[in-house]
């Protein structure tokens, strides 16, 4: 096996990084989802959550689309055996995403309560799906699944022989849970940091709740994980470590520090993955016939010119979209309730409010614009 260049190192480390991102990111909006269904006892409120994360999880799917291009480019053997190998889930995954996106878009069109309640369902399965099936996915990846050579037309490749139902063991479900609780208590933080009144209590008290179960899943998966090393790695544990202690740090804030608690979940969901890449290093896939079968970066990557080629774009637009988005960001950092959207059916709406709120001299401390979230 030939050793891993600079360039697929590289590479492999800016594929890490956008799922990290993804995580991260989009595991907030599966959170604030699946409580969607569960939290706001009226429409007004209903819409205020959705308002929390209606300017940038669109955003945050892009992180998705660019991992994925990303591994395409830079790893085309690794991208066909994964998307082969892990087709059916992955189909699963891309259609609750779907409905998911379409339930943000079409809950309010009707002034129906049968009309909301079904997408509400479609909004909160659409998120509790992939929150669940991502850690399956990853506990898999690093875990190994049935890949062997196989000769086709006289070539021989390394490919998926398995089934749907070999991705599914105690480890991984556990791996899937773990995820699922992760963002459910990641979710909980941010809507709690996010909102005013009625909306915020609860999802505090949800968040007291959620995110020891959070650390305490999270540990469970990670010592598991390090158990089933061939050898310890020390940084891999190092990781782990830090991960279970930043769910632990967040359950410590949730009640009292909301902005805390959030950073220790997102500190704690980049550490939890970054333990993962650390374990699947240096292989793209891993094989759970033999370790001969391991697909390895080097054996997975493209040439070193189409890598050099990504870099130099990467490098020119990578820093653009990573301001852009922090902007995004930055523009809606403030808080919102249930009082401000009592009129408010869509972005447009809420601009003409703000604007007859600054003629009036109102100012900007109504229910759509309060304290900053960090306050």
């Amino acid at each position: 096996m030939e050793d891993t260049t600079t360039l697929q190192f590289v590479w492999f480390l800016l594929i890490s990084i956008l799922w990290i991102g993804y995580l991260i990111l989009e595991g907030f909006d599966f959170g604030v989802g699946i409580l969607f269904k569960l939290i706001g006892s009226n429409k007004e409120e209903k819409r205020a959550i959705l308002h929390t994360i209606g300017p940038v999880w669109d955003g945050n799917e892009v992180w998705l689309l660019v991992a994925g291009g990303a591994t395409f480019a830079a790893f085309p053997e690794w991208y066909a055996t994964l998307f082969s190998g892990f087709y059916v889930a992955l189909f699963v995954i891309l259609v609750a995403l779907i409905v998911r996106n379409v339930g943000f878009e079409m809950w309010g069109k009707r002034d129906s309560d049968a009309w909301r309640t079904g997408w509400e369902w479609c909004i909160g399965l659409g998120s509790l799906v992939p929150a669940l099936l991502w850690g399956v996915a990853w506990a898999n990846i690093i875990g190994g699944v049935p890949i062997e050579p196989v000769t086709t037309n006289g070539v021989e490749s390394l490919e998926y022989v398995g089934n749907f139902f070999d991705l599914l063991s105690v480890y991984t479900l556990l791996g899937g849970v773990a995820s699922l609780a992760i963002f459910f208590a990641h979710g909980a933080l941010f809507l709690e940091l996010r909102s005013e009144g009625s909306i915020r209590e609860t999802a505090r008290n949800i968040a007291v709740k959620a995110t020891p179960v959070a650390a305490l899943l999270g540990a469970v998966f990670m010592a598991w994980t390090l158990i089933r090393q061939d050898s310890l790695e020390i940084l891999s544990l190092i990781c782990a470590v830090i991960a279970v202690g930043g769910f632990v740090y967040a359950a410590l804030n949730a009640k009292e520090k909301p902005l805390n608690g959030f950073i220790g979940t997102a500190a704690g969901i980049a550490f939890y993955f970054i333990a993962q890449f650390i374990d699947l290093f240096p292989n793209a896939m891993v094989s759970s016939i033999s370790s001969d079968f391991n697909m390895s970066l080097n054996l997975a990557s493209s040439t070193d010119y189409t890598l050099t080629v990504m870099t130099v774009v990467a490098v020119l637009l990578v820093p653009v979209v990573l301001l852009y988005q922090g902007w995004t960001y930055w523009v809606f950092r403030h808080r919102v309730s249930a009082e401000g959207f009592g009129d408010v059916k869509s972005p447009l709406d809420l601009i003409d409010q703000k604007k007859k709120e600054a003629a009036g001299g109102s100012g900007s401390d109504q229910g759509t614009g309060g304290e900053p979230a960090g306050s």
